[in-house]
């Protein structure tokens, strides 16, 4: 990783030991920023752009809390983590309370504020709104597809389900077996996929279900 790659991280601890310590560790990772009073701080994160923030709870000029509090009133939501020397459960609450997203005690480990500071600013993919097929858009959060040229058309539960399985892998041929078992009940017999295949061929297009004989089924492309 590149020093431009890694992710920016504005630090507020005010002793004059533990936070060039502090900032040591964490430059592996990060880009580290290290102030030592609650109004820099607060100067810093609200022109910066950072990926997470460590404050300090007990801080000169602006009290972490208050640095939290301001920062949140001013709609800065980056992923905040306190790390301070208060620990006790009120002490805490009033930290998160304040809008912090994480706690840390001091003394602590290292490896610990690494996995929590990951934890902080790792992201997920988003996943796809629709999942297209052909000439139409499977929409699973709404049960429903529409065509290119506006026609909606309603699903059932079990319709969208077995229809967004078969999308998510669309080299891939199912046996009626495998769609039994992830979709239906263990008393239901294998003609009963076959029943929402032809469903889904009457509702949406004969094509957007392909037989493989001898095998079973596969996603097709849904072109009219």
């Amino acid at each position: 990783m590149t020093p431009a790659d890694r992710p920016s991280l504005l630090l507020v601890e005010d002793d004059p030991v533990l936070g060039p310590l502090i900032a040591d560790l964490l430059e592996p990772d990060y880009r580290v920023r290290l102030v030592a009073n609650g109004q820099d701080g607060l100067h810093l994160g609200l022109t910066g752009a950072w990926d997470v923030m460590v404050i300090d709870r007990g801080l000169p000029v602006l009290d972490g809390i208050a640095l939290i509090a301001a920062l949140r009133s001013r709609g800065i939501s980056t992923p905040i983590l306190v790390l301070t020397a208060l620990g006790a459960p009120d002490e805490k609450v009033r930290g998160l309370d304040a809008g912090a997203n994480d706690y840390v005690t001091k003394p602590f480990d290292a490896g610990e504020l690494a996995a929590r500071l990951r934890a902080l600013t790792r992201t997920y993919p988003a996943p796809a709104a629709t999942v297209s097929l052909g000439d139409w858009e499977l929409d699973p959060a709404s049960r429903s597809v529409r065509s290119v040229y506006g026609a909606l058309v309603s699903l059932t539960a079990k319709e969208a389900d077995l229809l967004a399985a078969l999308a998510a892998d669309p080299g891939r041929v199912f046996t009626r077996d495998e769609l039994l078992a992830g979709f239906f009940q263990p008393t239901d017999q294998p003609g009963v996929i076959d029943t929402y295949v032809h469903h889904l061929r009457r509702k949406i297009s004969r094509s957007v279900i392909r037989t493989v004989h001898g095998v079973g089924y596969q996603i097709g492309d849904a072109r009219d």
